[in-house]
């Protein structure tokens, strides 16, 4: 069957902890990366420095009502047991929600894009859109031109990015006419990665999700120590990238 979406409430749980690899444990914190402007309800996810303004992305196919939405992030801060501290703490964006309705999320989808059936999926595959600046957004269907300049490395995107200090490497840009985009680094880089779509337990859509594989799902803790024991590495994934 297709991948199936973990637990992700505890991924915003301040304090959490988890095994990283071999050698490393991460705790989790949640960040607010700002307040999403959604004027058509319509939501894109995907690497702003490839694709913003080219017209090849569409919006998902499920929408919500227009409005303006909370932006989270999941950051882990990576540590080495017994290592000496670092000056500048190791983080990673594990995953970003975009809060429609601050509810218990009953159940897990995955966002898909027009022609997508989930019923093509093979083993432990999924879609997922393709980053390869190690960048990773979400915007309004609307404000896909309100970002002039981005694809030549120039305009609000790459000022709002570059402004980001020594913290988790999150950010809002303000584009043209009232649009804005909220921007993140994708985990360990560059990839294709699920979003996924949790609704509330009467049907209606409590988030939209994109996880960054940074926190080992149990899947793949399993296939590690499979092959620490000679069995076997975990299946590949299929990704569906813009």
């Amino acid at each position: 069957m297709p991948i199936t979406a973990p637990d992700y409430s505890w991924y915003f749980t301040d304090g959490t902890s988890f095994a990283c690899g071999r050698d490393m444990t991460g705790t989790l914190s949640a960040v607010r990366v700002g307040e999403l402007a959604l004027s058509t309800g319509q939501v894109v996810a995907c690497d702003p420095f490839v694709y913003l303004g080219s017209g090849d992305v569409e919006p998902f196919t499920v929408a919500v009502e227009p409005g303006r939405y909370a932006v989270d992030a999941a950051v882990a801060t990576l540590v080495r047991p017994g290592a000496e501290p670092e000056s500048r703490p190791h983080t990673r964006v594990a995953a970003v929600r975009l809060v429609i309705r601050d509810v218990e999320v009953a159940g897990w989808e995955l966002a898909l894009l027009p022609g997508q059936d989930p019923a093509e999926l093979g083993e432990e595959e999924y879609f997922g859109y393709g980053v390869d600046a190690g960048t990773g957004c979400f915007y309004d269907a609307s404000a896909e031109n309100a970002f002039p300049g981005t694809q030549e490395e120039e305009g609000a995107v790459w000022a709002a990015m570059e402004s980001v200090g020594h913290g988790p490497d999150v950010f809002m840009a303000q584009g043209e006419d009232g649009h804005n985009l909220a921007g993140f680094t994708s985990g360990w880089g560059d990839g294709s990665y699920p979003t996924w779509i949790g609704r509330a337990a009467d049907g209606s859509v409590a988030c939209f999700l994109t996880d960054f594989f940074v926190v080992p799902h149990e899947s793949e803790s399993e296939s590690e120590s499979e092959t620490e024991t000679g069995a076997g590495a975990g299946a590949e994934t299929e990704v569906q990238a813009p």
